[in-house]
Order: structure tokens, then C-alpha cells, then sequence
């Protein structure tokens, strides 16, 4: 069975925020966990984190049991001439994964490394970067349901991925708040390299690395995108972030071409039938990139990075997160949204 106890949760938050958790648990085994779903009278749903790299606690307290979603292991469990099928457990730090694909000759995810968090966080999320996103390689998600501890498969398809989206996400919100923990994740990848070189940012960088057409593999794209990714975010160790803060917006053509009338050198890109917005555009444009508010603020390089100079409070993240949106709704029409989870 699982053990609680009582948690500081300063470093299990990428934000460094200072909170503390009543009844915590680390969850090292998914039999463990469904026997605790099972038998549990409490009548609180449970908070589930992972990584810590995509929250933000708003309160000092949390007594609702928090479960910390942290099983290891990593094997292939189907493999052919061309492709292999790869499941690792919800706890492996997704960055370590992608390099063991790496090493193992198995590409589809290079776009992704250096991604923070757990590998159990790729699918709520829908990770991606760099014009590859999760979806493009899941084969299926492992998970339990925290109100009665069945076990569930979902195939690729119902897990209904939309750009940083999935039904993970409505299984975790509302009166179904957590009651889905995701507990192992299947990947399709391939040994065969394709390169997925359509941002212009990463050919720059492979040539600054002397990197020729011929010389292309996934291990030289993971090396641009770690070098990319390494200059334009701050080190979480370092300063306290989540990473990219907002969404990129995505609007109608009608929608964008009124936004081009306010700002004419929009950043935008097609998205099918529908105009996705440069977020960190529109935030710096208003004039929010590398503001202070006491001991947090914008990240002076990158406008979509949120930070934590040290002290900062998830209530005073809330609160300059929720500036940006109206100033950036009232200049633009644009409404952002947030990417972390807010607790």
C-alpha cells in the first residue's frame, strides 16, 4: 500500500514555488496504485503530479492526498524491419527517454529532447516542438482510474490529441478532476530517420554546427534542438520556470486578418483551415518581455517563459499571468490561455 506523509513541494515544482502537501505519496508501481484506488474511503480525488515541470500551487496548504506518479522502466515490446514499438513507464524523465531511444537507433521524438518532465505528462499535454508534436508517434497510453482502480487501454485514437490537448486533459478537469493517472505510454518509432527539418531555426543550427546534408541523423537534429532550446530557456535549476506559459492562440482567417489591421507584422503560421499566433509575439509586442512584478516576471529573452526570481509565490504567478491576458485581449483581441496546470 502507499505511504503519506508530509511533503514540502518546493522541489517537486519547476516554478520553485513554496507549498506544502498534507498527505503525500510517491507511486513507484502501478499495482500499488490500483490497490490504493481501490481500497481508498477518502472522498477527496486525488491531486496526481509527475515531474513537477507544468504546475503552478496557488495555495500554501493542499490537504487533498497527492500522489507523485513516478514508475521506471523502459522496453520494446514489438519490433520489425522498420519500426519498433517502445513502452516506458509514466515516470521515466522524457528527455533521458528520448535519449535512449537515441542510443538504441530509434528516432521519431529527436525534435523533443530536452522537453522537461515525465514521460506520463507527454500525452496529457501533447507534447511537441519543433513541427513534431506526440501524437504524430503514440501507439497507446496505460492508465488507471483513480475512483475505482480499473485498469484502462487507449488506443492512439482515443486519446483524441489536439494541439496541447487530449481527453487526458477533460479526465483531469471538473468533477473528474485526476481521475485518470497515466501509468505506462507506448511509442511507435522508427529505424529509418526522416528529418523533420520545417523550422528554420533548427537547419540554422545544424549549419552553425558544420553539420552537412549528408551528415543529418536524429542524433545530430537532438544536438540543434538541445542547443536551440538551452539558449532560449532558462535552466529551471537556475531560474525557477515552466517553460512556455501560454498557448499560441489559433484563430479564424477572418480573426487574423482583423489583427493585422492592429499589429501588420503579426507572426503567424497556417494551421489548416485556421491561423495559429506567435503567443511570445503578441506578449512582447505589448510590451510585457522581461517585466518585473516583486520576485516574479517575463523572461527577458523569451516572452512566454514565466519566472521565479526566488520567493515568488503561485499566487503572484496567477496574478501576472492574469495581466498579460487582459492587456494583451484588450490591444490585440486575443485571448490567451495557460499551459501549466494551476493547483
Amino acid at each position: 500500500m502507499l505511504t503519506f506523509r508530509k511533503q514540502a513541494l518546493q522541489e517537486k515544482n519547476t516554478f520553485g514555488i513554496a507549498a506544502t502537501a498534507t498527505r503525500f505519496a510517491d507511486v513507484d508501481d502501478e499495482t500499488q496504485l490500483r490497490e490504493w484506488c481501490e481500497t481508498s474511503n477518502t472522498k477527496e480525488p486525488p491531486i496526481l503530479i509527475g515531474g513537477g515541470s507544468n504546475l503552478v500551487f496557488t495555495r500554501d496548504v493542499i490537504d487533498a492526498p497527492m500522489l507523485h506518479i513516478a514508475p521506471r522502466g523502459i522496453r520494446v515490446i514489438d519490433d520489425d524491419a522498420d519500426s519498433v514499438v517502445v513502452e516506458a513507464m509514466s515516470g521515466e524523465p522524457w528527455h533521458a527517454f528520448v535519449m535512449w531511444c537515441l542510443e538504441n537507433g530509434f528516432s521519431g521524438i529527436e525534435n523533443l529532447a530536452l522537453i522537461p518532465g515525465y514521460v506520463g505528462a507527454a500525452p496529457v499535454q501533447n507534447i511537441g516542438a519543433y513541427g513534431v508534436e506526440m501524437k504524430d508517434c503514440c501507439e497507446g497510453v496505460t492508465a488507471v482510474d483513480t475512483a475505482t482502480g480499473a485498469l484502462r487501454e487507449y488506443s492512439a485514437a482515443e486519446c483524441e490529441f489536439g494541439y496541447r490537448d487530449s481527453v487526458f486533459k477533460r479526465l483531469g478537469s471538473g468533477e473528474q478532476r485526476d481521475r485518470c493517472a497515466i501509468t505506462r505510454v507506448r511509442f511507435r518509432l522508427s529505424r529509418r530517420f526522416r528529418a523533420h527539418l520545417s523550422y528554420g531555426e533548427i537547419q540554422s543550427e545544424l549549419a552553425a554546427q558544420s553539420v552537412g546534408a549528408t551528415d543529418i541523423d536524429a542524433a545530430a537534429v537532438a544536438r540543434a534542438v538541445i542547443a536551440i532550446r538551452t539558449r532560449k530557456l532558462p535552466d529551471p535549476r537556475v531560474l525557477g520556470n515552466a517553460g512556455s506559459f501560454f498557448k499560441n492562440p489559433v484563430i479564424s482567417p477572418n480573426q487574423a486578418e482583423k489583427l493585422r489591421d492592429i499589429f501588420p507584422d503579426v507572426k503567424s503560421f497556417a494551421q489548416g483551415d485556421a491561423v495559429k499566433i506567435a503567443a511570445g509575439w503578441l506578449i512582447e509586442k505589448t510590451g510585457w518581455k522581461g517585466k518585473r512584478r516583486g520576485a516574479v516576471g517575463v523572461h527577458a529573452n523569451h516572452a512566454l517563459v514565466l519566472v521565479n526570481y526566488g520567493g515568488g509565490t503561485g499566487a503572484e504567478i496567477g496574478a501576472l499571468a492574469r495581466a498579460i491576458i487582459e492587456d494583451v485581449e484588450e490591444k490585440s483581441g486575443i485571448l490567451l490561455e495557460p499551459e501549466p496546470r494551476i493547483v
